[in-house]
């Protein structure tokens, strides 16, 4: 029997209810429900204090997911002051998942960047973020959607030729949207591959890399409403597989 690829995917974290002194980590079971549905093995990553543990985490994985949570990427990290709108912020959480992304791409993993993970792979490439888009971006569209996240809510236009196309087909595709944060301005080696009508950047790759994805959507919640977002999920369980 073939063995399944390890996948690793970060968690969040948040305070016990009740006024318990215990933090949770936590993750949507859709992550790990894609991940094994494209024939990889789903290990969760929780985020911890002690950011040299990520360099032995790596060890153990063959490709990498940066999740997305209810927390911002600290501007600090690209430079800037917080602006008006900014939302909660986790560092401890932000300071385990760069130190992961770094360790994977020296390495050379897979690596796929979902929603806010999308948004911390740029940061960790040097690029820049807007910190609330409907105070920065003048006639956004409304990008965190009020309905079922389970379907989608706006299209994107996909490049043509881009690893992006390969998987989830060129030229219009629809997906959803869960996120007030996006890209200004891309980080090191990377390209853009989809934008949404409004004009804002809503995928990228690095087309020298084996596999470094980034996507302003949730495709793990769309696996059933539009099928083809599972292909994101078996290409980098492909490419775990090399």
């Amino acid at each position: 029997m073939k063995r399944r690829p390890r996948v690793g995917i970060t968690t969040d974290y948040s305070e016990s209810p009740k006024g318990r002194p215990y933090r949770r980590h936590e993750l949507r079971a859709a992550y790990a429900d894609a991940v094994a549905l494209a024939g990889g093995l789903p290990l969760l990553l929780s985020p911890t204090e002690e950011v040299g543990l990520a360099e032995e985490l790596v060890s153990h994985v063959d490709a990498l997911v940066v999740t997305g949570g209810d927390c911002d990427v600290p501007p600090a990290h690209y430079g800037e002051a917080p602006a008006p709108g900014l939302g909660p912020l986790r560092p401890t959480r932000t300071s385990f998942e760069l130190a992961l992304v770094a360790e994977a791409e020296r390495r050379g993993l897979p690596v796929l960047g979902i929603c806010g993970g999308m948004q911390l792979l740029n940061v960790s490439r040097g690029g820049k973020l807007y910190q609330h888009l409907p105070a920065e971006l003048e006639g956004t569209l409304a990008h965190e959607q009020a309905e079922d996240r389970r379907h989608p809510s706006h299209p994107v236009l996909v490049t043509g030729g881009s690893r992006l196309a390969r998987a989830v087909g060129e030229g219009q595709v629809q997906v959803n949207s869960a996120h007030h944060q996006g890209v200004r301005t891309l980080g090191r080696g990377l390209v853009a591959t989809a934008h949404s009508p409004d004009g804002l950047l809503e995928a990228f790759e690095d087309p020298a890399a084996r596999f470094v994805v980034g996507v302003q959507w949730h495709p793990e919640l769309l696996i059933e409403s539009c099928p083809p977002q599972r292909h994101l999920f078996e290409a980098l369980v492909e490419a775990a597989r090399g």
